[in-house]
């Protein structure tokens, strides 16, 4: 590859969902590179580090077009980590870079470029640990559209760099810029109890809600003691745990496993059960969609599904998971979800899994049960 059209155009985003509105490079990939273009070209080898690349297009820009060697990345999706490694065979360039946990892929790192994550907490995670162990003179990009960035970020990052300033917007994206690393101990995962449950919750920045329970994983919780009689469940697209953790604590006989494609929530999850005295009932997995688990080995399923890629809204992402839970279900067994009722996902619940009706709803959400066919 010798130009950003012959690279760019070669990415592709499977497995991850494809949809027309859906791309594998944005304008904040581009412009992300463009501004760390001088830098980059002085970074010896291990000296880049990528956090958060979507489909390959920082990492693989960065080697390509910048002459980066060595480039230690951290994805938090797999599906991300799957299709950096199938675009970068695509494009000879498999081996031009290393998967690191987020805590060590910025070590000795003076540049590092980041996709602007979706919550400020993940940042702060982010800033933390990459002020934690870069070189002094590191440089931290974090990039995204104009329309999600805020003063807040300017904030959250001067907690942990002695500088931080903004370039120019360009075809509705921006870059922040951050220098002089101040380390501080980590603040996650982040712990909170929950007398009403009898639960305590730990959370890694990128988590979904936290430490906090959300009303659609409450709305499940209310429904747990209408759940069947299992040997085995699953928590599909776990998160922190909440459900897995809930099901282990009112089921002593429960074989219990939690699953979920994002590292943070996967880490998140192993400290909740750690915290509530579960860590050897309750086996927590990183996957995508359930695909470690062998097919009809499960009796129960519970999920609260995401229904955003990005910014958009596309009901495909939960479609996978319906399609997983319908596999992974024995005969008999029965799919619990919950979803925001405007999403009407009833007939994709029957069509994916098998009959469904509706257990509750409130103008907000709705709880459905599935059995296979």
């Amino acid at each position: 590859m010798t130009s950003a059209t012959d690279l760019f155009g070669a990415l592709r985003r499977a497995p991850d969902v494809e949809a027309a509105e859906l791309v594998a490079v944005d304008a904040t990939d581009r412009l992300l590179l463009d501004t760390a273009a001088e830098l980059l070209a002085t970074c010896g080898p291990g000296q880049v580090a990528v956090v958060d690349d979507n489909y390959g297009a920082l990492t693989l820009g960065a080697v390509a077009l910048h002459g980066a060697r060595d480039v230690r990345v951290s994805q938090d999706l797999l599906v991300g980590e799957r299709a950096l490694a199938r675009n970068a065979e695509r494009t000879g360039l498999s081996g031009s870079y290393r998967s690191f946990p987020l805590r060590e892929v910025a070590r000795g790192a003076r540049v590092v470029l980041v996709q602007a994550p979706k919550s400020l907490e993940a940042l702060r995670e982010i800033a933390e640990d990459v002020a934690a162990v870069a070189a002094p003179d590191v440089s931290l990009f974090v990039g995204g559209r104009v329309k999600h960035m805020t003063r807040a970020m300017n904030d959250v990052l001067g907690a942990s760099f002695a500088g931080v300033s903004a370039t120019l917007a360009r075809q509705k994206s921006r870059v922040l810029v951050a220098r002089g690393p101040q380390p501080t101990a980590s603040s996650f995962p982040r712990r909170q109890e929950h007398p009403d449950l009898g639960l305590t919750v730990c959370a890694h920045g990128a988590a979904f809600a936290g430490p906090r329970i959300d009303i659609g994983t409450r709305a499940l919780l209310d429904c747990l003691d209408r759940m069947p009689t299992a040997e085995a469940a699953l928590d599909l697209g776990c998160g922190t745990g909440v459900l897995a953790a809930a099901l282990a604590l009112s089921r002593p006989q429960l074989e219990v496993a939690a699953a979920d494609q994002s590292a943070a929530a996967v880490a998140s999850a192993r400290a909740t059960m750690a915290a509530n005295g579960l860590a050897d009932r309750v086996r927590v997995v990183r996957d995508d969609a359930g695909d470690s688990l062998p097919d009809g080995s499960v009796d129960l399923v519970v999920c609260n599904p995401p229904f955003h890629v990005g910014a958009a809204v596309v009901t495909t992402v939960a479609d996978r998971l319906f399609a997983a839970a319908g596999r992974v279900l024995r005969a008999g067994g029965e799919f619990w979800t919950v979803y925001n009722s405007a999403l009407r996902y009833k007939p994709a619940l029957s069509r994916l899994v098998g009959p469904t009706h509706v257990v509750g709803r409130t103008p907000k959400f709705t709880v459905t049960v599935s059995r296979p066919r």
